[in-house]
């Protein structure tokens, strides 16, 4: 991982900022003892000089702001105290890049800290945790930190695979192995042959394969379909599944002596629900991910910040990435704010739960939706007419702000006129702008 070089005003007045980062596995260098290589990336306060602008992210102290290096200029990041969990967040998502796993929470830096070491080890891993809590993510971060980074990584879903070709898909196979093997084929682990293979929803591998792939792993070699001389393979497995593999060992639907096998080194991830300081810097991660080519990155508020807090995210991290992509869907400007905060459904926790990572009042309790397309949309057309009035009626401009085409803009105006909610009537601009744009 290359290393992120602070200018002495960034660690003076962004020490949480500079702290977070090496938390999260980033080397912090020193002007003073080493010199930034061709890859290393500088940290720089507003108003300092800036030596190499596309590996620059520029701190500031004032506002929010956040925007991303575009056409070799340098990133850009500006808040204040009481945004620090989401500025963070932004930084780095700017700095880490989309391969970098987020963690706020301690419980999650300690997870990553362990995977670093799993890493360096070379051994076989077995990754536990609820669908959608990043354990691919984190399978990517221990390949990427190993010495196999520069090898093939290959993620398999044995979930996804037709059963009757899993192991052809596996393992390989000669021509003539069966009916339409009308040419050979290496398979996922000759594949991935010096680097790293996910086997991913191990638990529905049937009983059949699994035990092949305890003679893989013992043997490190692979017999492909209609072959009779094993081939050698040099490739790390690591494994994931979602359901309690030693519940499945008793139920007889996993076998032991392959579960123990892949368990050389275990590492469980937690529910989002479970790891609350992670949301905020999430969020700020899938905002930058999903914000695409608008000129403006919108910051979520406090109150949405709140909001998200507030839920028990029963879909965890997937499900916190479809509430940003609507929330950015519904933004005209530069903040979220709570209204544009949708969920799949409502929120029914009965406590609240502590956010240490700030402090602002609750935000009041949702009214009960009737249904989430009818909230979908009557967000979305209020929206538009925010957006449109504040681009004073340009439809060009208010397309530009929301992130869609003028086509699309178009429709959902006329899908609201078709609905009674005239929102884009040039009465209510009266200007040039939207006789121009119309």
């Amino acid at each position: 991982m290359r290393s992120i070089f602070p200018s002495a005003a960034v660690t003076s007045r962004k020490y949480a900022l500079v702290s977070s980062l090496r938390a999260q596995g980033f080397g912090i260098g020193s002007f003073e003892t080493a010199q930034p290589g061709a890859n290393d990336l500088y940290l720089v306060a507003d108003g300092e000089g800036i030596a190499a602008p596309a590996r620059t992210v520029v701190i500031g102290n004032e506002g929010r702001e956040v925007t991303p290096s575009r056409n070799g200029s340098p990133a850009r990041i500006s808040f204040a105290a009481d945004d620090t969990a989401v500025g963070n967040g932004f930084a780095r998502a700017l700095i880490g890049g989309p391969e970098m796993p987020t963690a706020a929470d301690p419980e999650s830096l300690a997870l990553l800290a362990l995977a670093e070491r799993v890493a360096a080890a070379d051994i076989t891993v077995l990754i536990n945790g609820p669908t959608g809590t990043g354990k691919e993510v984190l399978a990517r971060a221990i390949h990427n930190g190993s010495v196999r980074k520069d090898k093939p990584f290959i993620a398999i879903n044995c979930a996804a695979l037709p059963e009757s070709m899993l192991e052809a898909l596996l393992f390989g196979h000669q021509k003539g192995a069966f009916t339409g093997a009308s040419s050979g084929g290496d398979g996922f682990f000759r594949a991935a042959n010096g680097g790293t293979i996910l086997l991913d929803e191990i638990a529905e591998m049937p009983l059949q394969l699994q035990a092949k792939l305890l003679r893989v792993l013992q043997e490190r070699e692979v017999v492909p379909l209609g072959a009779s001389v094993p081939q050698p393979i040099d490739v790390r497995v690591i494994a994931c599944a979602n359901r309690d593999l030693h519940a499945e060992v008793a139920a007889g639907r996993f076998r032991a002596d392959l579960y123990y096998r892949l368990a050389v080194f275990p590492l469980a991830t937690k529910s989002l629900a479970e790891r609350p300081q992670d949301i905020p810097a999430l969020a700020a991660t899938l905002i930058l991910r999903h914000a695409g080519n608008r000129n403006v990155i919108p910051w979520p508020s406090h109150a949405a910040i709140e909001q998200l807090m507030l839920h028990d995210w029963p879909g965890n991290v997937r499900e916190l990435e479809n509430v940003v992509q609507r929330a950015l869907l519904f933004c005209g400007g530069d903040t979220i704010e709570a209204n544009h905060i949708v969920f799949d459904r409502p929120v029914t926790m009965t406590f609240q739960r502590a956010a240490p990572v700030m402090s602002i009042a609750p935000a009041a309790t949702p009214a009960e939706p009737e249904t989430l397309g009818n909230i979908v949309q009557m967000s979305e057309f209020a929206a538009i007419r925010e957006t449109l009035k504040a681009c004073n009626g340009s439809r060009i401009e208010t397309a530009k702000r929301l992130g869609i085409s003028e086509r699309t803009l178009r429709y959902r105006l006329a899908k609201a006129r078709e609905q009674g909610d005239d929102i884009g009537s040039a009465q209510n601009w009266g200007n040039a702008n939207w006789a121009a744009s119309a």
